[in-house]
């Protein structure tokens, strides 16, 4: 038996609305649905019903298009890699999503609900039959959800009227009724072809007591570095079950200039569309079988050093719960909340505003969910010089420079409050574990009983490391004795991040260097059993005393 799921949920709806509203360099077509008179010219119905290309007279079939990525390459095989001086050097071949018939880019996200995951793909064109196909068995992948598909345009050239960049047709579906906690299967049906079967885990139920673990990195882009980082989140996978990927921002790097891209002269900028496609293929492997949460950085959303995407291309590319800059959504035991760090974030704003209330609905429900977990893009605890704490106003001069409110002081009393576990972030690009701390200098030199944050950045994923001060080409970013909230940094490796919730008591924290197979740093943290008293709670001590004060 097929089920056909074909209402979709707000957030679904609410993205596709928003892709009506244009920028200046943008242009969305939405919903793709052709007619059927036109699709009888385009397809035809092979004998066993699938969907086939037909050929028109004297038209010869191209070769089929290849994309490989070498995951298994190292320093050697790939261009301009210096790791003495952290830099990770060029680019990797840039995918043609022009070419790509059959289904890619694929990544999962959560919605919010255990119960449910959101999948999105890409394919260079297509037809009457999107959807993708799951269930708990491969061999019985009896749920059916269509998909919604857009597409979007960047750049006019005025010269030559024509378009800098045209999307592939980006699909977006949702699986429901899955089983919280199993292993499910899936399958795309797209563009007149399938994806092979994938299994996922979907997440646990809220407040089951089940083992919770997340690979977590920041900045990683399409360099020979972010392939060997990926590979090595390959080979974790093989031996370990994850639940999801959080990536604290600054993902493909579309916009940054390396030297080889060419330049859009009237605009003149380097931003290049084609990253995105091949970071989105470059992360399948991973994003393709967990949950790939990823949060806004910079490079995704501030205007000066996006290039003008302004977040329009990440909600183009990305489902997240929310609005998608920042929201919540809970794993099992572990609350995971994402901030965006390029807006305001003081009591006034709406951010501050939204903050406030889900931390504190959070907070009321600890025994629901033990550990809460903040992630961002921008830290604000680092010691690397390159990058000072981040206070809400960058430390260089633009044209268009504003200042984010609420940073740190109004973020920080919040997540202290409320006892927030972890703070996650990236930007900048090197390691770093700070002990738990709050207000700067009120540091606890132990793991054991923690009941204030512990801040990991984990912003050497990728991109070129932050070894050299930009202003002092021959100082050490590091030149200076770390602070007293520092416990470990490295800024002389990439790596990734692992975080295992192993009971409602104990999560253990991992950092992997690349091409390493066992971790260089292993901490187990245990948090402080106070906290605050839930509402209920409350309200049975004060029913308690009172009746022992009526019966008196």
């Amino acid at each position: 038996m097929s089920i056909t799921l074909i209402n979709l949920p707000h957030f679904l709806c609410r993205m596709k609305l928003a892709f009506i509203l244009l920028i200046a360099t943008v242009s969305s077509e939405l919903d793709i649905n052709l007619p059927a008179d036109l699709l009888s010219d385009l397809v035809e119905r092979s004998e066993d019903n699938e969907l086939a290309y037909s050929l028109a007279e004297g038209e010869e079939e191209e070769e089929p298009y290849k994309y490989v990525i070498n995951y298994e390459g190292t320093i050697d095989d790939f261009s301009g890699i210096n790791a003495s001086y952290g830099k990770c050097g060029k680019e990797i071949e840039q995918l043609d999503v022009s070419k790509m018939k059959a289904p890619h880019q694929i990544r999962l996200s959560y919605t919010g609900k255990a119960t449910e995951m959101a999948i999105t793909w890409t394919t260079n064109d297509t037809t009457e039959h999107e959807q993708v196909n799951y269930g708990l068995m491969m061999t019985e992948l009896n749920y059916t959800s269509t998909s919604i598909s857009h597409q979007y345009k960047w750049r006019f050239n005025e010269t030559s009227k024509e378009w800098y960049y045209t999307s592939g047709f980006i699909h977006e579906a949702l699986m429901i009724n899955l089983i919280p906690g199993r292993i499910h299967y899936y399958q795309i049906e797209s563009n007149g072809m399938k994806s092979e079967i994938i299994k996922f885990v979907a997440a646990p139920e809220e407040g089951s007591d089940i083992p919770v673990s997340f690979l977590h990195v920041g900045d990683v882009g399409t360099f020979g570095t972010s392939v060997m980082v990926t590979n090595d989140m390959m080979k974790r996978m093989e031996v370990k079950q994850f639940h999801g990927m959080i990536h604290c921002g600054d993902i493909s790097y579309a916009n940054k200039y390396d030297g080889e891209r060419p330049m859009d002269a009237k605009n003149k900028t380097f931003a290049e569309q084609k990253v995105w496609d091949t970071w989105g293929q470059m992360v399948e492997p991973v994003g393709s079988k967990m949950a790939y949460m990823a949060v806004p950085g910079n490079h995704e959303l501030d205007i000066w050093d996006s290039t003008n995407e302004n977040g329009t291309i990440y909600a183009k590319r990305f489902i997240m719960p929310g609005n998608e800059r920042y929201f919540s959504f809970a794993v099992g035991m572990v609350h995971f909340v994402a901030v965006s760090t390029d807006e305001s974030i003081d009591a006034e704003s709406t951010q501050g505003q939204w903050f406030k209330n889900i931390l504190t609905e959070v907070n009321e429900n600890r025994d629901k969910w033990p550990w809460l977990v903040v992630f961002q893009h921008r830290p604000i605890y680092n010691s690397n010089k390159n990058h000072g704490n981040w206070t809400g106003k960058n430390n260089y001069s633009t044209p268009f420079n504003p200042v984010h409110k609420g940073w740190p002081d109004n973020f920080e009393e919040l997540i202290v409050e409320n006892n927030v576990n972890f703070v996650l972030a990236g930007h900048v690009h090197h390691y770093e574990r700070s002990w738990p701390v709050r207000n700067r200098e009120d540091v606890l030199l132990s793991y054991d009983n923690v009941d204030r944050p512990v801040h990991i950045t984990c912003g050497h994923a990728g991109k070129g490391l932050y070894q050299r001060m930009w202003d002092f080409a021959d100082r050490n970013t590091y030149d200076d004795k770390a602070p007293r909230f520092s416990a470990a940094r490295d800024n002389e490796n990439w790596g990734h991040c692992e975080l295992d919730f192993i009971d409602t008591k104990t999560a253990k924290h991992r950092m992997y260097l690349m091409g390493n197979d066992t971790p260089t740093e292993e901490v187990t943290i245990t948090r402080s059993g106070a906290r605050r008293l839930t509402l209920s709670v409350i309200l049975l001590v004060v029913g308690f005393v009172t009746s022992l004060l009526t019966d008196r």
